[in-house]
């Protein structure tokens, strides 16, 4: 769910900054960075859960 929703973010963040799109107001952007940076919070943290579930190969090679 938390990528999902980091993925709404992006694609919201492309098309706001795109060339040629309509300027926003700086609350606007400051909200879209706010959103960015919690979707990036989002994804460190899922990545990390998924690193440390990962088996160290040096680990393994000594237990084998």
């Amino acid at each position: 769910m938390q990528l999902s929703m980091g993925e709404e973010v992006l694609e919201y963040a492309r098309s706001a900054t795109a060339p040629g799109a309509q300027t926003q107001s700086a609350t606007e952007y400051r909200w879209l960075a706010r959103r960015l940076t919690e979707a990036l919070s989002d994804a460190l943290r899922v990545a990390d859960s998924r690193g440390q579930r990962i088996p160290d190969p040096e680990a393994a090679t000594e237990d084998a």
